[in-house]
């Protein structure tokens, strides 16, 4: 085949000498230098079939049709190879979680396997045991459920809101029920990046912080499908980076979002800006690029990754899931600026590890904490403050198992110096 088309190249490159030809040449004695290329002289070649383009199609696919019989004929070893290890977390790590109160249920979100999981309200892993399992799992392909980060609990119905992340772009709904590899009863398109969410019950709208484009959209509870949002927070005078958790206070009709610092307009390229973390505070009602009433920011705060929270309205105090700093921090729903937490939930007995998710039961008084650093869920007294431990805990693996926390890795690279691999997620 490659002859063939040299050929190709060879013929053309004869008619290009005809036409030369045609116009006549000057005799070598005539010939003067240009300082250019000249045609000196024409020789006559044998001739073959002419070149037809119509035959550079079948000529093709022969080529493509010869390759793939090359790349079929190759050992097939190296492509059925093993790998010699794989470095995976093969145990539930919880990202997000809701107390089911009317029927004594914690729903714990596993981001790693990307499962629901349901346990007794008064479930506790003794420190002997391996693990606690679960009365009920969601989870497989059917159910669109992917990394998934955000939960809601319906207070009525017991209905199950899972939000997904990184992939999907889907929130699915399941009734409290649901076992198993099934389908959601409905789902919702949301924005890529989707992360937080809060239901006001009383107007029926369903709030969703979305990362990518530093907005709040809200929703009406029932949405499904493509269906719109019915307004969304968002714009320069938002302030809103990098949102994360986000509360509402029917009482005082407040709306407080968590924000990771990380600023960029999407649509001007080289926008991106770091800012401190903060807890921003909005009327419930906000939309368009409404600036915030208050916000919760500084070095005092101790914030570092912010990432659930929950709002307190009893008590009038906000909890926040501190993930950077191991700790839960919570806050007067009154405060403002460079403030110091009220109580910080922190030490080693607390047995928190890069906590990202919240729930104040305040039937019970208890806290719940979503470690995504240890494979577990510890209960505290809603008071509890310091370096205090958990009265109960949920484990979804061995004591003292570090969660490997690979989240969706982009790309892997191999420190030469420090002999490490390196995955950025």
């Amino acid at each position: 085949m490659r002859r063939t088309v040299g050929t190709g190249f060879v013929l053309m490159a004869v008619a290009s000498s005809m036409v030369y030809a045609g116009r006549g040449l000057a005799p070598e004695s005539a010939r003067e230098p240009t300082g250019f290329p000249q045609l000196v002289s024409v020789e006559p070649l044998q001739m073959c079939a002419s070149f037809s383009p119509a035959a550079a199609v079948p000529l093709l696919a022969a080529f493509q049709q010869e390759r793939g019989r090359a790349v079929v004929g190759r050992p097939s070893q190296t492509l059925e190879r093993a790998p010699l290890r794989t470095i995976r977390d093969s145990f539930p790590t919880y990202s997000a979680v809701a107390v089911d109160v009317a029927n004594n249920e914690i729903v714990l979100q596993d981001e790693n396997l990307f499962q629901i999981m349901v346990y007794d309200r008064m479930a506790n892993t003794p420190p002997a045991a391996r693990l606690t399992e679960p009365k009920r799992v969601i989870g497989g392909h059917e159910t669109k459920v992917e990394f998934n980060c955000g939960l809601y609990i319906d207070p009525k119905t017991g209905d199950i809101y899972s939000v997904n992340n990184d992939t999907l772009d889907t929130l699915s709904i399941f009734s409290r029920k649901a076992s198993g590899n099934v389908h959601p009863d409905r789902t919702l398109h949301t924005p890529h990046g989707t992360y937080g969410i809060a239901v006001n019950e009383e107007a029926q709208e369903l709030y969703l912080t979305v990362q990518h484009q530093n907005a709040v959209v809200v929703h009406r509870k029932m949405a499904q499908g493509e269906q719109k949002p019915i307004r969304v927070l968002e714009g320069a005078h938002v302030r809103l980076a990098d949102p994360h958790g986000i509360g509402i206070d029917m009482k005082n009709q407040l709306m407080f979002v968590a924000n990771y610092g990380n600023a960029k307009n999407n649509k001007l390229p080289g926008s991106g800006t770091f800012v401190p973390p903060s807890i921003n505070v909005y009327p419930l009602k906000a939309g368009g690029d409404t600036p915030p009433l208050r916000v919760i920011t500084g070095p005092k705060t101790q914030l570092n990754w912010p990432a659930h929270v929950y709002v307190d309205q009893q008590h009038g105090e906000v909890f926040v899931a501190n993930d950077g700093e191991n700790s839960i921090l919570v806050f007067r729903g009154t405060d403002n600026g460079d403030v110091a937490p009220t109580r910080a939930l922190k030490g080693a007995k607390t047995q928190i590890k890069n906590p990202t998710g919240i729930f104040v039961d305040a039937v019970h008084d208890e806290l719940v904490v979503a470690n995504m650093g240890n494979h577990s869920a510890t209960v505290y007294s809603r008071t509890a403050d310091g370096d205090s431990p958990p009265v109960r805990t949920i484990r979804a693996a061995p004591s003292g198992k570090a969660a490997l926390q690979i989240g969706n890795p982009g790309s892997v690279a191999y420190d030469t110096k420090r002999d490490m691999i390196i995955a950025p997620n």
